[in-house]
């Protein structure tokens, strides 16, 4: 499975959920994103590393770097390997003191936190980036059905609107860098392909 390198791009705070962050990672050097919503501790774990802040004592994935190198182990690389129903999945390479390499199934953020401490790449398998990713550049929409009905189904929020109408807004939430929003308009898009898809498969 071909995977590719990413790079965190930004973090901004929620104004739709209470204690809830937009983490931004991007492909280097392109115009693809992938934001991900993530909780309030593990985003103070990934800023407080950005910055290079030295608590008073060890936070949670500081514990976990300082044990696994006590007993020779190093995060060798993160790859976002899964995501399903709007959640993302991501295992940790580990090598061992004697080469031996293990993968351990793990939470994004907490990946990414723990990347920043091992200084260990980030990568996303490809295909998660094709369906999750967002593309900064205005798109011809030509994978999105512009709909003349209205499809009932997903969210409360986006399931009102036409396929047109969720990709102009997904351009425009994209363009003001509004990447929580843009996350859950993608989740929307994601969802109808997929009736789509298991509706075909049906008929």
């Amino acid at each position: 499975m071909k995977k590719i390198k990413l790079e965190i791009v930004g973090m901004s705070y929620s104004q739709s959920q209470s204690g809830a962050y937009a983490l931004v990672l991007g492909v280097p050097g392109e115009s693809k994103r992938l934001p991900i919503i993530i909780g309030g501790f593990e985003a103070q774990a990934i800023a407080i590393e950005l910055e290079k802040m030295k608590p008073t004592r060890p936070l949670t994935h500081d514990l976990f770097k300082n044990f696994a190198l006590h007993f020779g182990i190093r995060v060798k690389e993160v790859i976002i390997n899964k995501f399903v129903d709007g959640i993302f999945y991501s295992k940790l390479l580990c090598i061992s003191h004697d080469g031996e390499i293990s993968e351990i199934d793990s939470r994004t953020s907490d990946a990414v936190a723990l990347s920043l401490r091992f200084n260990c790449p980030i990568y996303v398998e490809e295909h998660v980036l094709d369906e999750a990713g967002i593309i900064l550049e205005d798109g011809d929409g030509d994978d999105i059905d512009a709909e003349d009905e209205i499809i009932e189904t997903g969210s409360g929020t986006y399931k009102d609107y036409l396929a047109a109408e969720l990709k102009e807004m997904l351009d425009k939430a994209v363009a003001e860098e509004n990447f929580e929003e843009a996350s859950k308009i993608r989740d929307e898009i994601n969802r109808r392909k997929k009736d789509k898809k298991n509706k075909g498969s049906e008929d």
